[in-house]
């Protein structure tokens, strides 16, 4: 079904609001895919955070145009899908690999983070990203490791003095 002009220029600003706000883009090949496989990833992506579409490639390069995503619309040829991360930058990145696993067919052609354009074989570094609770845990890890290492210091000084118990309970109250 072709599109008229009015409804090309509404996928172009919905691509590019969407490009605007997405953390990382990957670019797929899928052709062979089946309707099943397709609606299954649709439903994977609505559940993780990805926006994913089906548009002709003059469509996305105009709407990545502008965007971190400038980078990739050289490389934008034949039937590609686009999956767009919106909450974690690496959920497009996991999508596509977990999907391409079953179906030899779905290839990544280009990966986008950050401004720069990668070529298709980088999905396993965007897919290894943490997620979001991922990170904010290795963080929080790493903010609390200090405060424990300062409150094993006050109570080895401590039970080198022999006041181990006192000394100990006072280090506990300072960490």
């Amino acid at each position: 079904m072709a599109l008229n002009l009015s409804q090309k220029q509404e996928v172009i600003a919905e691509l590019a609001e969407v490009a605007s706000k997405a953390h990382s883009l990957v670019a797929a090949e899928y052709a062979g895919t089946t309707v099943s496989q397709m609606t299954a990833m649709r439903k994977k992506a609505r559940e993780t955070g990805v926006y994913l579409k089906v548009v002709k490639n003059t469509l996305a390069s105009r709407a990545v145009t502008g965007t971190e995503y400038d980078s990739v619309k050289d490389v934008l040829v034949g039937p590609l899908l686009y999956a767009f991360s919106m909450e974690d930058p690496g959920a497009a990145g996991r999508l596509i690999k977990d999907f391409a696993k079953g179906n030899d067919k779905l290839q990544a052609k280009v990966v986008s983070i950050g401004g720069k354009a990668f070529p298709g074989t980088h999905l396993d570094v965007l897919a290894s990203l943490p997620t979001r609770d991922q990170a904010l845990a290795m963080l929080a890890r790493v903010l609390a490791e200090p405060a424990s290492m300062f409150a094993r210091a006050v109570k080895a000084v401590g039970d080198k003095q022999g006041g181990g118990e006192a000394t100990t309970e006072a280090a506990a109250e300072t960490a």
